[in-house]
């Protein structure tokens, strides 16, 4: 069994290693984002979404669903972190 381990995880790490070296670079303005969605955000943002702010307009109306998602996320995570580290007091069942 833990040849198989061994075995399934050199595979995974592979997989994740060549995968990862697939993607471009960080910043990199030929990747798929900076060659045609960033360039409509810049272009048609403040019209579209009325946001003297670009980030705000991104953020806000481009990505609003996403952006609630990641904050009930973050917020789920704190309630649970608070709850585990409450723990049960003296007293209570």
């Amino acid at each position: 069994m833990k040849k198989v381990s061994a075995l399934l995880m050199i595979v995974l790490a592979f997989m994740f290693f060549y995968t990862a070296s697939s993607l471009p670079q960080v910043g990199d303005v030929n990747s798929p984002a900076s060659q045609h969605v960033s360039p409509r955000y810049i272009e048609k943002g403040k019209k579209e979404t009325g946001s003297p702010n670009l980030v705000t307009a991104v953020l806000a109306d481009y990505r609003g669903y996403d952006t609630l998602g990641e904050t009930t996320v973050i917020f789920v995570a704190g309630i649970a972190t608070v709850m585990i580290l409450r723990g049960k007091r003296k007293g209570e069942d």
